[in-house]
């Protein structure tokens, strides 16, 4: 009897608010870098960009604290110099920051299906995001190598096609973006899932509301991750989007 391999869906996790929080940890590590790559101390603090890439947080941080001379070298030191800054707070961040209620189950529920392929999009750059997930040994259950990072685009949309690319190039087929799905805590979130034409569900594991985040378009919004059936809530939005019925829903 012939026998056919499961058509393969791609998911692909925001990292902040939505898997981990560094409690204070990130802001620090941010304000180092920003320092040693500028030269000048962060007086007027960071910036707030929620779901933006670190290339457009640390423009946002360079205006606000009126620094106007930027070389074409400065995101690179300043890159650098974040990931050195977070490996010598790793043990501040494990012992600060967490991984989110039920994301490590979540997690775990997703990759125990053969038919789906989880890694990350997010507005860290790639070294950051294996530090941050390493810290609570999230990264066991991602395949980081076909993730999509700050550094890739600093365009948050354009990183759904660096991830599945990479996707396609490590697996040896282009996942679909009608099997795509974009999972974060924001509204930029769920407009770069909007604007690549693919799922999003929305998490309020941040800033942002469960109003604010259906507001935007997600096509499921929860409310936790804790006992949430993730396998289950991605074949949903898989499928509504295969009928063409898709719509907000709250969880």
């Amino acid at each position: 009897m012939e026998t056919h391999m499961p058509t393969r869906s791609l998911v692909l996790w925001d990292v902040d608010h939505t898997l981990i929080e560094t409690r204070g940890v990130g802001s620090a590590v941010f304000g180092d870098a920003f320092e040693k790559a500028t030269g000048r101390p962060m007086s007027a603090g960071m910036a707030r960009a929620h779901g933006e890439t670190e290339p457009v947080l640390l423009e946002k941080t360079l205006s606000l604290n009126g620094i106007s001379d930027r070389d074409d070298e400065l995101f690179g030191r300043f890159a650098t110099a974040q990931a050195e800054a977070y490996r010598a707070r790793l043990g501040e961040l494990r012992s600060r920051g967490r991984a989110l209620p039920g994301v490590e189950s979540a997690l775990r529920a997703v990759a125990e299906d053969p038919a789906v392929v989880q890694s990350v999009l997010t507005g860290n750059t790639r070294t950051a995001a294996q530090i941050k997930l390493s810290a609570f040994g999230l990264d066991d259950y991602l395949d980081l190598r076909i993730g999509a990072y700050g550094d890739d685009d600093a365009h948050r949309p354009n990183l759904v096609e660096f991830a599945r690319t990479r996707a396609a190039e490590r697996y040896g087929t282009l996942i679909g973006r009608g099997r795509t799905v974009l999972i974060g805590d924001t509204p930029n979130d769920i407009a770069a899932g909007k604007a690549a034409g693919v799922a999003v569900i929305a998490v309020a594991s941040g800033a942002s509301g469960l109003r604010d985040l259906v507001d935007a378009g997600a096509d499921l919004v929860l409310q936790t991750l804790e006992n949430a059936d993730m396998r289950r809530h991605l074949a949903q939005v898989i499928a509504e989007r295969a009928n063409g019925s898709g719509d907000d829903r709250r969880r």
